[in-house]
Formats: C-alpha cells, sequence, structure tokens
C-alpha cells in the first residue's frame, strides 16, 4: 500500500469508482473481454478525472491560505467545470481562463456544457486566443490578484502537475484492489490523454506497486513523440515524490492515430465511438477526450492489436457535460423527434 500522509487531501470524490464488464460491446466486437472503470462517476459536478486531482490540488491551495483558485481550459473545459465546484465545496473563489481552441464553434459551444455549469459555480471567467501558453497567461493574471491583495493559488492545465497527478496515483492502487477482488487479471489499460497529468499519474503509481500492467494512452491533441515526452516528463517526476525506483521512458505509451483533425474537433471515429459506447452499453462518452480515447481501443481491437483472451480497461475520464455543446456533429446520428 502507498503511503501520501505527506500530501495534505481534501475528500471530494465518490469512491472507490466503479470496475464494470462491457458485455455487449466486446461482443459486437468480437472480442476481447472489454472493461471500464468508471471515472464519470466520481460524483463532483457530474464527475471526472479532474476530481481525483482536485483532492490533492484544493489540499494543497487551503494548506497555504488561499482564498481562491485559478485555472485555465478550452472553452468547454471538464477541468474548470471541476475545479469550479471544488473551490466552491471548499469555499474558495474560482477565476478560468478559456482558450478558443475550437474554431467557428458557434453559441452552444460558447454558453452550454461546461460553461453554463461554470457560470452556476459561481467562476468568473475571461477568454483567450488559441495558440498562446496558457500557464504562462494565468500566471500573468495570478500575478496580477495577488498585486491586488488576494491569495490566488494556480492550477495549470488539467490539473497535470505532481501534486495532481497524485490523485491517478490513488486510482492504480484503487484499480488494482478492485480487479483482486474480482479474480481479474488486467492486460491492458487504454485511456485518452492530454494535459498528461492522468495517465502520468496511473503508471508512476503502478510502477510504484511493481504492476506489470501496460496503459495506452490514446492522444487527443499532440503527435506520438511529444506526447511520450511530456508524460514521461511527470511520471518521472510523480515516481519520484512517491520514492519509487526511476520510471523508465518505456512504460509509456502512445497512440496517435486518432486525433483528426487537431483537440476538440471529432474525427468520424469520435463520433462512431461515442455511439457505440451508447448504443451497445448506455454509457456518454464526452467528444474530446473519451470518445478520441474509445475510438482508439475499438481501433485496436479490430486491428488485432489485443489477443482474444486479454482483458482491457478502458478509463473513462469522464466529460458528457460537453456533448450538449457538440450536438451538431452528431445529427446524421440521431433521429430527430
Amino acid at each position: 500500500m502507498l503511503d501520501l500522509s505527506a500530501f495534505p487531501r481534501l475528500a471530494l470524490s465518490h469512491g472507490p469508482t466503479p470496475l464494470e464488464p462491457m458485455a455487449r460491446l466486446s461482443a459486437h466486437l468480437g472480442g476481447p473481454n472489454l472493461w471500464i472503470k468508471r471515472d464519470d462517476c466520481t460524483g463532483l459536478a457530474t464527475g471526472g478525472n479532474k476530481t481525483r486531482k482536485l483532492e490533492f490540488l484544493i489540499a494543497e491551495a487551503v494548506a497555504e491560505g488561499a482564498d481562491m483558485v485559478v485555472t485555465h481550459g478550452a472553452v468547454q473545459s471538464n477541468h474548470v467545470r471541476q475545479t469550479a465546484a471544488a473551490a466552491c465545496r471548499a469555499g474558495l473563489d474560482c477565476h478560468g481562463l478559456l482558450e478558443r481552441r475550437v474554431p467557428d464553434a458557434g453559441d452552444a459551444y460558447d454558453n452550454s456544457g461546461n460553461v453554463f455549469l461554470d457560470q452556476m459555480f459561481g467562476a468568473t471567467l475571461e477568454y483567450r486566443a488559441a495558440g498562446l501558453d496558457m500557464n504562462a497567461e494565468t500566471v500573468r493574471v495570478v500575478e496580477t490578484l495577488r498585486a491586488a491583495g488576494r491569495r490566488p493559488y494556480f492550477i495549470p492545465g488539467g490539473g497535470s502537475n505532481v501534486i495532481g497527478a497524485l490523485g491517478y496515483v490513488v486510482c492504480a492502487e484503487e484499480l488494482l484492489t478492485q480487479a483482486a477482488a474480482m479474480d481479474l487479471k488486467i492486460d491492458w489499460i487504454v485511456m485518452g490523454t492530454g494535459s498528461t497529468g492522468t495517465q502520468a499519474g496511473l503508471v508512476a503509481g503502478l510502477h510504484a506497486l511493481n504492476a506489470a500492467v501496460p496503459v495506452m494512452g490514446v492522444s487527443v491533441r499532440r503527435e506520438k513523440p511529444v506526447q511520450i515526452a511530456a508524460v514521461h516528463s511527470l511520471a518521472e517526476k510523480t515516481a519520484a515524490a512517491i520514492g519509487a525506483d526511476a520510471l523508465p521512458v518505456e512504460k509509456i505509451r502512445v497512440d496517435d492515430g486518432y486525433i483528426g483533425a487537431g483537440y476538440g474537433l471529432p474525427a468520424d471515429s469520435t463520433i462512431e465511438a461515442v455511439m457505440l459506447a451508447a448504443r451497445q452499453e448506455g454509457i456518454l462518452l464526452d467528444p474530446v477526450y473519451t470518445g478520441k480515447g474509445f475510438a482508439g481501443m475499438v481501433g485496436m481491437v479490430r486491428q488485432g492489436f489485443f489477443k482474444a483472451t486479454d482483458n482491457v480497461v478502458f478509463l473513462h475520464t469522464g466529460g458528457a457535460t460537453a456533448l450538449f455543446a457538440y450536438e451538431a456533429f452528431f445529427s446524421d446520428q440521431i433521429q430527430p423527434a
């Protein structure tokens, strides 16, 4: 068992989140044995992976005497939504910078889904054009707020630093405990990978526990070499922080074949994956992260990447709230009322 008692933690998440078979989808695809880890069920603000990270990040903010948190993401950011809700739980203000990464997205994208919930949780928002260094932009805002007398705590995009990644160190141990109780040997874990913190924390946790379970991150944004380097850098730092041995770069696996036209832009494979999960398993994915990650898993099944007898766990990181901002992308898939 890993000892993370040196790090302050605030209980925000429902857990352990379910580990469930996807029997109908497995049969539909002709194997292997597909499972899903339901981190869309973490509870806070409709759930999602950022809640695990925020247990450590918000706790550190409180411990440092912050009166507000400042973070950033895309306009339809799951991270900003969960951060705003977590701030409410801790009695902190929240300020978010939203990057306009998706061109010509329309009114629904700008105002519904996660943006609507950001405002419901009382977050103040400002916008930035695409392509800026958003961490640097946010740090500048933090410095301005501090000069004005506030006590801001900076949270990087996706909560992806060592403190945030601890949430997925915890998840690694939770998942292994569940699998052992079910007498389930996990052969692969598949997930969408973006800002790196979830994959880095998961790999670092498995590494620290000496669990030889490979994790395949399906990139939602960056090419394979860049994503591998970014994930490895954070995983290595996280492993060091929890007292684990050096983490070799070979443990970081990335597939960049499902990015499509870019971040936040669903490819045809993304739309198909979202519909497959809905119609076969009654599970809602999002069109930015889990849709692309799930598409990667389906593609690997069809390509024969897995053995027929493998147990493959998909990590569902949440985000279905964003579907309301992407309705137009599904118009050909859904019959009008």
